[in-house]
Parts: structure tokens; C-alpha cells; sequence
């Protein structure tokens, strides 16, 4: 695997029919590597630390292969890497493959698996339309939260090496398939 984008985002205010939202998912590819540290990406926007960062969601990985998906069914938006609030866009990531303490190299950091991404209402804003929410729940390709091991840069082109397997755990797949049975969707 090998990475597309490397993607970071500032922190906006947002007026979202009448409510002032925070949100810092409006991400953006850039082109100098980013630092993935321990707890986050240095100079990428957290707005609720509760659901993003932290130490087993310091980045999140979202694979390129689904957004054809999606712009399938959102043709009309302006489309670029980090659509989905990722920080790393990854050529061919399958959550259905990808299991739970699987552990990646990827320019000079190492990076575990930990859980999938659920989505909120903030993807709803970024995608200018709920409907995203729901849609997203009932896919699955959720993307992937990495608890960093070793910090370090990382930049597009850098290739994503499994360095260790850990099959014996639930795939990402599984994991989100358990949380849409739990919220009963």
C-alpha cells in the first residue's frame, strides 16, 4: 500500500442552519510531510478531543479504492483528499482485511490499528447533507484509527508496510459491523 495524500485541517466556525458548529473535518492534502505524534497530527485542527485524537485515534486513515463510491452518490461536490476528515489517504486500505493491533511502517513512524471511525454529524457538514450520516453507517468502509508507536513524518508516496500481523483479532469490518448491530442500524 502506499500513501496518496498526507491531509491536515484548520479549525472552522461553521453557521449550520442557524447553529454555530466547530469542526476542524474541512482537511486538506498537503504537500510537505506531516508529523504523525502521539496523541494527534501536529498542526492538524482537534475540535472534540472526546471522539478524535487522543492516544488510539491519533490519525485516521481513509482508503482512496471508496471514493468512487461516494462520488457516485455526491457528484456535484468539489472532490479532494480528506474529504473524509482523514489525515491519510491510502491507496487500497480494506477494513475487512485489516485487523485490530496490526501494525504498519510508513515513512519514519509506526503505526497500530485500534478501531474504525464512527461517523457524526460533523461528516453531515463537510458533505453539505445528513443523509452522509446514515449512508456512511451502513457501509462498510468506516476507515481506520492508528495509535501511533513511533512518531515521525510522513508524506505522499511513502509506502505502507505491514510490519506485523495480528489475524487472530477482529478485523475493522467486524468491529464497526458490532457497532451498527449495538445502535441498532
Amino acid at each position: 500500500m502506499k500513501i496518496i495524500a498526507t491531509c491536515i485541517g484548520n479549525r472552522k466556525e461553521i453557521d449550520w442552519k442557524g447553529k454555530m458548529v466547530t469542526t476542524g473535518i474541512f482537511k486538506y492534502p498537503v504537500e510537505k510531510p506531516i508529523f504523525l505524534n502521539t496523541e494527534d497530527v501536529k498542526g492538524d485542527a482537534i475540535c472534540n478531543r472526546e471522539y478524535h485524537g487522543g492516544v488510539d485515534q491519533a490519525v485516521y486513515g481513509y482508503s482512496l479504492k471508496h471514493y468512487d463510491y461516494w462520488k457516485g452518490l455526491y457528484p456535484n461536490l468539489d472532490w479532494q483528499y480528506g474529504m473524509f476528515g482523514e489525515n491519510l489517504t491510502i491507496d487500497d486500505l480494506d477494513e475487512t482485511k485489516t485487523h485490530v493491533g496490526d501494525t504498519f511502517k510508513v515513512g519514519e513512524a509506526i503505526l497500530e490499528v485500534t478501531k474504525p471511525r464512527e461517523p457524526c454529524m460533523k461528516l453531515g457538514v463537510r458533505f453539505n447533507n445528513m443523509k452522509i450520516v446514515k449512508q456512511f453507517w451502513k457501509q462498510d468502509f468506516p476507515g481506520v484509527y492508528f495509535k501511533v508507536i513511533q512518531a515521525g513524518k510522513v508524506k505522499a508516496g511513502d509506502f505502507f508496510e505491514k510490519i506485523k500481523s495480528c489475524s487472530e483479532n477482529l478485523t475493522i469490518a467486524e468491529v464497526y459491523e458490532n457497532k451498527r448491530t449495538k445502535k441498532g442500524m
